[in-house]
């Protein structure tokens, strides 16, 4: 199997233990993720050769987030250096009906000074298959934002498969651009999307027809974004596939998760898992589309089989603490295979 390569920001994350209130906490867990570097733990961790492309400040802080995407068979020789401190992102995770916070503190981060020309793109494509990006990296500021333009022209021009999750994150866009148009000519280059209805309606005014998601509860019914999937690929028409997570909320601590993939003339539509007691929902969005890639490299003629191994690798996310998914292809295919059980291997 080829390269995968994502580019994005990994980030210190803080977090109160179990579920504290920020107010509570004397003590914070640190872990270190972000949106493209959890794809490629993932990916890793499913034996795919991958290297996650930043750009990291020389310092302590830094050589951390560089260990934890080592220890992770993450290749990191493409990263760039520069800049003074790391993003830093605060987690408060809620329970039942209370939702979980995210308070960002990334501002002026070595990652949100990157621009064109820092990165040699040619060089980090060699040997490559697929290149990975989402819509958290043009949101962090207009560097960022050119330097994802760059990668994915040359990606396109080198013949490279291309995917983003549309990512749509209000708290980010504050360096006083209009979403809209920076995402739509990004995701012009793109073979695959992955987006939620929030993600296509913020980013390009997309929405299902006759659908408010926020009534919807427990299900979350497929057939209704099907609108969605066919005007997304007549406004990106490089696009092959279109991806749909959906997610059913009852509370924070309770969800329903399933997917659904349009191929411009087929809906596949996943299982759905009911995940009863959330560890850990952040990153949720990044495991399914680690296991997108994964599935659709590994069954190029059965999107049926990459779209079940999608949902529930990040089914079993939900029950892991952190940012990164850490599951094996035997655990995703045992939960593929019906067995729900949770019951001790020996």
């Amino acid at each position: 199997m080829k390269k995968v390569v994502t580019f994005g920001e990994i980030m210190l994350r803080l977090a109160p233990q179990e579920h504290l209130r920020f107010s509570q906490a004397t003590s914070f867990d640190v872990v270190y993720g972000g949106g493209e570097s959890n794809v490629a733990v993932s990916l890793a961790n499913y034996g795919v050769p991958v290297d996650f492309v930043t750009r990291l400040p020389k310092n302590d802080i830094g050589d951390c987030a560089l260990m934890e995407m080592r220890k992770r068979n993450v290749g990191v020789d493409k990263i760039v250096f520069g800049g003074d401190r790391l993003g830093i992102y605060f987690l408060e995770t809620g329970a039942v009906s209370r939702g979980s916070k995210v308070v960002y503190d990334r501002a002026h981060s070595a990652m949100s000074e990157i621009d064109e020309g820092m990165v040699d793109w040619e060089k980090v494509f060699e040997g490559t298959e697929w290149f990975h990006w989402t819509g958290i990296t043009p949101a962090i500021s207009q560097g960022a934002a050119n330097a994802c333009l760059e990668a994915v022209k040359v990606a396109r021009k080198m013949g490279i498969i291309i995917s983003t999750d549309l990512n749509y994150r209000a708290k980010l866009w504050k360096y006083g651009v209009e979403p809209e148009a920076i995402m739509t000519e990004l995701t012009s280059y793109c073979d695959i999307i992955l987006g939620n209805e929030e993600d296509a309606e913020k980013h390009f005014g997309i929405k299902p027809e006759g659908l408010d998601i926020t009534t919807q509860g427990e299900h979350v019914k497929a057939e209704a974004f099907l609108s969605v999937c066919q005007q997304m690929m007549e406004k990106f028409p490089n696009a092959k596939k279109v991806i749909t997570t959906l997610r059913g909320s009852l509370s924070a601590s309770h969800n329903t998760w399933a997917g659904v993939l349009y191929d411009g003339e087929t809906m596949f539509t996943s299982p759905e898992y009911n995940i009863t007691h959330i560890v850990d929902r952040v990153g949720g969005g990044d495991s399914f589309m680690a296991g997108l890639i994964y599935g659709l490299l590994t069954y190029p003629d059965d999107d049926q089989n990459a779209l079940n191994f999608a949902v529930a690798a990040s089914a079993l996310k939900h029950t892991i603490k952190g940012d990164a998914n850490l599951v094996t292809i035997d655990e995703v295919k045992k939960l593929m295979g019906g067995d729900a059980s949770g019951r001790v291997a020996r």
